[in-house]
């Protein structure tokens, strides 16, 4: 059970890097914008991106064991955003505001939650939670 539980926890972990490398490298309020928004303007790159870091999503959904409802909600988020990619110019600019590895990890991070409980936050993250004014000890 320790086992199953730490492997979700890792796959959430993986989740969270994925979605902030992704769609919120910089923030101001709900809007974000990461390297999925920034490549897709460059093209084969952008695609290429969406794509690679869909898989380690789906990967990590499976290793942390979520649920088909979860992972199949997680492939449509991915899909509208890979494919959205390939249509040059109005594509571009719907990849780079359509959060689809944000709502793909969140899917995932909420599908292993609910079956293995919240997963603290490692502690460089939490030493940059508190820097920033967030409260210590947090468990998202």
């Amino acid at each position: 059970m320790a086992a199953t539980q730490d492997k979700a926890h890792q796959a959430w972990r993986a989740a969270e890097r994925i979605k902030r490398l992704s769609d919120r490298l910089v923030g101001v309020g709900p809007i974000g914008l990461g390297l999925d928004g920034i490549l897709a303007w460059v093209p084969v790159a952008g695609t290429v991106y969406s794509v690679g870091a869909g898989v380690l999503l789906l990967g990590a959904g499976l290793r942390g064991g979520a649920s088909i409802m979860t992972l199949g909600r997680m492939v449509a988020y991915l899909v509208l955003d890979s494919a959205s990619s390939t249509v040059p110019v109005a594509g571009w600019a719907v990849d780079t505001l359509f959060p689809g590895h944000l709502m793909a990890a969140k899917a995932l991070q909420k599908d292993i939650e609910v079956r293995h409980g919240p997963s603290a936050l490692p502690d460089s993250w939490e030493r940059k939670r508190r820097a920033k004014g967030g409260r210590k000890g947090v468990k998202i």
